[in-house]
C-alpha cells in the first residue's frame, strides 16, 4: 500500500551534519525538497533539555535522527524528549534513526552486581513512544532482541567493500582482512567474503582489565596489506598495538576500517603517531576538529544508505536489500564511480 504522507525528518544536536546530508540525499532521490522539520532543542541554565517543534506533525511519519554518542546521556535524553514532543503532537509513527547506539557495549552482565545498560536504554526508548529503530552496526546483534519493536540494523561492510575496491584497485590480491580479536571474527569474515580476501586474527591477552599483556597474529600476514576491521574505536590503544604487531609479523602496510569513530581521550594522537597508514571511519558520530585535521583519518559517508533506508521504510519496502554491495553501488556512484 503506498504511503499517504511524506517522510519528515527532525534532528537533535548530536550530528546535525549527518542529518542535513540525509535530507539532501532524500531530496535527490525524491526529486523534491526534503528539509529538517523546524524545531529548537536547547538547554535551560540548569542543563534541562527543552524541545519545541514549530511545524504541524499531526498524522506524519517522523524520523528522528540522533546518534547517542558523546555526551551519551545528553544525546539520549534529547532523543527521548523529542519523541515525547512528537508523540504529544499526534505524529502517526516515530522512527528513531540512531547511527551510533550508545551503551551497546553494556549488553551483558560481565561481573556480579553489574547492569545490562543496553536493555535499560531499550526500555527507555520504547516507553518514550518510539515505534521503530534504524541503526548501524550494533556492537552486539542480540541487542535487537532487547526491543519489542522492529529494529533495522544496517551494516557498514558493503560501504567498506566499495571503498576498499576503489582505493586498492589493482592491489586486491595483496589484501588481507584482520580481526583485532577473536570476538570480532564474524564481522571481519563478512567483509573478507565480500572482497574475496583471506582472513587473519590478532589474539590479545590481558593480565588485567584495560591492559593488553601481549598480542599474537594467527595467520600469515607476511607481504600483505592488512586491513583491520572493527565496529568501534574508542581510545585506539588496542588498534595501534595490533597495527604494530602486524608490521612486526611482516605486513607491508596496515590500514583500519572502523564503523564508529568514538576516538576519545588520546585516540587521535595515537592514530597519528602509529604505524597505521590510514584509519577509515564513517560519519555515524560527528567528527571533531581534531579528527577532521588528522592526515591519516578519512571519513566515508553513510547518508546515502540511511536516506535510502528511510525511503524504504516509509514506502513499505525491504531494508535488507541494503545489506548487499550491488544494491549500494548505484547509490554511492558519485563517491565510487563504476569502471
Amino acid at each position: 500500500m503506498p504511503a499517504l504522507t511524506e517522510p519528515k525528518l527532525i534532528s537533535g544536536n548530536a550530528n546535525l551534519t549527518l542529518a542535513r546530508s540525509i535530507a539532501r540525499r532524500m531530496s535527490m532521490h525524491r526529486g523534491t525538497s526534503v528539509n529538517l522539520v523546524d524545531a529548537r532543542v536547547e538547554r535551560f541554565n540548569d542543563q534541562e533539555i527543552f524541545v519545541e517543534v514549530f511545524e504541524n506533525v499531526r498524522g506524519e511519519d517522523m524520523y528522528v535522527i540522533q546518534p547517542t554518542s558523546n555526551p551519551a546521556n545528553d544525546n539520549l535524553m534529547e532523543l527521548l524528549i523529542m519523541t515525547d514532543a512528537l508523540r504529544r503532537s499526534s505524529a502517526s509513527r516515530i522512527t528513531a534513526v540512531i547511527p551510533y547506539f550508545g551503551y551497546a557495549r553494556q549488553d551483558r552482565r560481565s561481573k556480579a552486581r553489574t547492569p545490562i545498560s543496553a536493555k535499560l536504554v531499550a526500555n527507555l526508548i520504547e516507553t518514550a513512544g518510539i515505534d521503530r529503530i534504524l541503526t548501524l552496526d550494533l556492537h552486539a546483534a542480540q541487542i535487537q532482541g532487547f526491543f519489542d519493536i522492529p529494529v533495522d540494523n544496517l551494516y557498514a561492510s558493503p560501504i567498506f567493500a566499495l571503498d576498499i575496491e576503489h582505493n586498492f584497485k589493482g592491489q586486491m590480491e595483496d589484501i588481507m582482512i584482520i580481526s583485532p580479536d577473536v570476538g570480532g571474527v564474524a564481522r571481519a569474515r563478512e567483509l573478507a567474503k565480500r572482497i574475496s580476501a583471506p582472513l587473519a586474527i590478532v589474539d590479545k591477552r590481558r593480565e588485567k582489565a584495560g591492559e593488553v599483556a601481549g598480542m599474537t597474529v594467527i595467520g600469515d600476514v607476511k607481504g600483505r596489506k592488512c586491513i583491520i576491521v572493527d565496529d568501534i574505536c574508542d581510545t585506539a590503544g588496542t588498534l595501534c598495538k595490533a597495527a604494530e604487531t602486524l608490521m612486526e609479523a611482516g605486513a607491508t602496510e596496515v590500514h583500519s576500517y572502523i564503523t564508529h569513530g568514538v576516538l576519545s581521550g588520546p585516540a587521535v594522537e595515537r592514530v597519528q603517531n602509529s604505524v597505521m597508514k590510514s584509519l577509515v571511519i564513517t560519519d555515524s558520530i560527528e567528527a571533531t576538529d581534531k579528527v577532521k585535521a588528522a592526515k591519516n583519518i578519512r571519513i566515508v559517508p553513510t547518508a546515502p544508505m540511511f536516506a535510502q533506508a528511510i525511503l524504504n521504510i516509509w514506502g513499505g519496502m525491504s531494508v535488507s536489500s541494503l545489506f548487499e554491495t550491488d544494491t549500494l553501488t548505484p547509490i554511492y556512484e558519485g563517491f565510487y564511480p563504476r569502471g
